[in-house]
């Protein structure tokens, strides 16, 4: 593929995270809230990555930690308090990163998910 310099790029896989933006109700402070289902709600994020990267542990971790930054993103704490993150948006971001690597589907990278998971 031709790049608008005129070089010759190379196209990277790429993973998307999403959530369904939650309708807030009542205290946002509280993180109450209940899933919207309009496609304008969804929220999504697309992480690249290099296959070769996952050929060692040390590029999993890499590519692992940007899942995460990723997720943080496609689910945001509501509220005042930033040190507190309710259980649904927790469970929201569990959900993006175990989804993402599902579907990038390396042993490599399911490693690290599954030490991350079991270290909090």
């Amino acid at each position: 593929m031709k790049t608008s310099s005129g070089q010759v790029g190379v196209s990277r896989p790429k993973v998307t995270l999403m959530m369904i933006m939650c309708g807030i109700v009542g205290a946002v402070s509280a993180g109450a809230v209940s899933a919207a289902t309009a496609d304008e709600d969804v929220l999504s994020m697309t992480v690249r990555y290099s296959p070769s990267s996952l050929d060692t542990e040390q590029g999993a971790k890499v590519l692992y930690r940007r899942l995460v930054n990723a997720a943080v993103e496609v689910c945001p704490q509501f509220g005042a308090n930033p040190h507190f993150v309710s259980s649904a948006v927790r469970h929201c971001r569990e959900q993006a990163i175990a989804d993402a690597v599902f579907k990038i589907n390396n042993p490599r990278l399911a490693a690290v998910h599954a030490s991350s998971a079991k270290n909090g």
